[in-house]
């Protein structure tokens, strides 16, 4: 993509200037309001840190949850300025709002290589506004905080694919740049589509076929092999005719599945048994059934050993592979055995010497939560949704506002 990067600012000089930073730090938090995966906020450190170090006057965005537009003290922020503090090592000061009063205030008494995080972007209702003369108000706001001569850096890849007033707008007031992280996941995501080496494996799970409809027919007719599991499995199988029991099931999904099975039957690998529960919960009974033999009343919570075992000889064998999705209720450790296996399957083929890219959200905080080695993976991303979306060849809004 022709854009320009944040080098390209750090060698304008920033020394002085204030710079808009839309960061991706919607990370989740416990019932106690405290972080259990801080891996977005330290991705968004180094372009933050680099502005820091050059003497930029650096005002951050962002947003945490889905608050419905207003001021709402549990998608504050705040947990998140202090473990970026920690993170950078210094000060990060929380604004008491948007871009109100006290966000104008602190952004006027900032000094060269101070941080302001601004209060969630999303309690201002313009943020998400389908009306362009809305969120142009509020870019113009975000604007006013580091004035005239400010610039903007996109890092936050996670929303890349929303057309939203600190992702797009503001791109269009502003000298605009790519931060290291939107920079990155792009050059890997070009890797996947442009001329992916072969055997090219993706894996897919989660839960619903919708969810994933769009990059299954973007990708079957190109890669060597699709791996499907998770909650989405259930209406593959049933598109063959198998009984489920009380899996999860989308009905109106299952002739779409047929047609899939029908077209890519040579690529799509399903799971061959299934680890089913009695109850959804982490102590349910569970056992072990091949997957034509789902008993009723029994819900499938995760892919059997005979599917890692089958999934494994594929993916250990290729050359490119991509997981968006895990393959089992992980979060239950009577449930992680499928996601544990076909990551390490993933390993494995990282090992060898294979180009592996774990597509953000749920497989992320899979690999964090089972204690996989990050480094084992050539890429996690930060951004689920906007990795599929590109992967199904979808314009993104917040990269192509960037593109000169």
């Amino acid at each position: 993509m022709a854009v320009k990067t944040l080098q390209d600012l750090l060698n304008e000089g920033v020394e002085g200037r204030g710079v808009l930073v839309r960061s991706d730090l919607n990370v989740p938090l416990d019932d106690n309001g405290e972080i259990t995966d801080p891996g977005r906020i330290i991705a968004s450190v180094p372009t933050i840190e680099a502005l820091v170090q050059a003497g930029a006057k650096v005002v951050v965005t962002a947003h945490l949850g889905r608050p419905k537009g207003e001021p709402d003290s549990k998608f504050s922020l705040a947990p998140v300025a202090a473990k970026l503090a920690e993170l950078l090592g210094r000060n990060v000061q929380l604004a008491g709002d948007v871009v109100g009063y006290d966000a104008l205030s602190r952004s006027e008494g900032l000094t060269d290589g101070d941080v302001l995080l601004l209060e969630n972007v999303r309690f201002d209702p313009r943020e998400t506004s389908k009306d362009d003369a809305e969120r142009g108000k509020l870019a113009a706001a975000l604007v006013e905080l580091v004035g005239e001569d400010g610039a903007f850096v996109s890092d936050g890849f996670g929303v890349v694919h929303r057309k939203q007033a600190s992702v797009y707008d503001v791109a269009k007031l502003l000298p605009h740049y790519a931060g290291t992280l939107v920079a990155a996941e792009v050059d890997v995501l070009a890797k996947l589509t442009e001329n992916p080496e072969r055997p090219y494996a993706v894996v897919l799970g989660g839960s619903k076929v919708s969810d994933k409809l769009a990059v299954i027919e973007a990708l079957a007719p190109k890669v060597d092999t699709l791996v499907i599991g998770g909650g989405m499995c259930f209406t593959f199988l049933a598109a063959q005719g198998l009984s489920v029991g009380s899996s999860l099931l989308q009905e109106e999904m299952i002739e779409t599945c047929k047609g899939l099975l029908e077209r890519f039957g040579d690529v799509i690998h399903l799971p061959r048994d299934i680890v089913v529960a009695d109850k959804f919960a982490a102590d349910a009974d569970s056992k072990i059934v091949p997957a034509n033999e789902i008993p009723e009343g029994w819900m499938g919570l995760d892919v059997g050993p005979e599917s890692v075992d089958r999934f494994t000889a594929l993916l250990t064998e290729a050359k490119t592979v991509f997981w968006n999705g895990p393959m089992g209720v992980f979060e239950f450790a009577n449930f992680a055995a499928g996601t544990r296996g076909v990551a390490e399957a993933i390993v494995t083929a990282t090992g060898k010497g294979a180009f592996t890219v774990v597509g953000g959200g749920d497989s992320a905080a899979a690999v964090r939560a089972l204690g996989l080695p990050e480094d084992g993976f050539s890429h996690i991303s930060t951004g689920g949704g906007a990795s599929l979306e590109y992967l199904e060849g979808k314009e993104l809004p917040g990269i192509s506002v960037l593109e000169d």
